[in-house]
């Protein structure tokens, strides 16, 4: 059997699964690349992809591989609470830990022999393994009629807000307003578990982003970030 190697890695804002927003989309303002790798590094690989403004991307979950896969998950959309099949969910945790995302395609790059796919918000961690990469063809991948089931529709946002130690972090960081944006619509999604909403919780959570690690606190429907730390 043929085995299945990387052929990209993705370098986006996201150093950890808790910063990651569940679907790609969602922090639109956070941009991304995928470091083509080995011999698919080069420049006849991606001849005409620009003229696709989206891509899927095939990944692996490297980070759950090795703690299995159950048949049974339960979706943060359902509070989890109620427990679905793991094919009728996005569950991280996979017989073959194998995602798919649709992404903007932003262009196309190259640093000295490197080449990069240059993307648009996305919903991986920071080194995740790229198997394969394929245009997203509107007529066929988008079905006006499709229903979501329990996910659909896009999940209600928080409000966010930085205390002033917190904001004061931020100025004068190169690309700060951007920061700033991909900060709000990242802890706007409430990354905490699912079962801790709207309940009371005093609780501190943090989420690494870029090279901070953002401190926040959320009561009711509203995030305060209270600290922004450099790594």
């Amino acid at each position: 059997m043929h085995s299945i190697e990387p052929i990209a890695i993705i370098e986006s804002p996201y150093k950890e699964k808790f910063a990651v927003p569940r679907q790609p989309r969602l922090v639109p303002s956070a941009t991304a690349r995928a470091r083509l790798t080995g011999e698919i590094n080069c420049q006849e690989a991606v001849r005409g992809i620009e003229q696709f403004s989206h891509l899927w991307l095939l990944f692996l979950f490297d980070q759950n591989l090795a703690a299995g896969w159950k048949p049974t998950v339960r979706p943060p959309r359902l509070g989890g609470n109620e427990r679905i099949g793991v094919l009728a969910s996005r569950s991280t945790f996979r017989p073959n830990g194998i995602g798919m995302s649709a992404v903007e395609l932003r262009g196309v790059s190259k640093q000295d022999e490197q080449i990069y796919l240059d993307l648009g918000s996305v919903d991986l961690v920071d080194g995740t393994p790229i198997i394969d990469i394929k245009p997203y063809i509107p007529y066929s991948d988008a079905i006006s009629d499709a229903t979501g089931g329990y996910a659909d529709a896009e999940p209600e946002r928080a409000e966010v807000q930085f205390a002033p130690a917190a904001a004061a972090c931020l100025v004068g960081l190169p690309d700060a307003t951007s920061k700033q944006a991909v900060i709000e619509e990242v802890l706007s999604q409430d990354p905490r578990p699912a079962y801790k909403k709207n309940k009371p919780d005093n609780k501190e959570y943090a989420v690494n982003l870029y090279d901070m690690n953002v401190k926040f606190i959320v009561n009711d429907n509203l995030v305060t970030v209270t600290a922004i730390e450099r790594f």
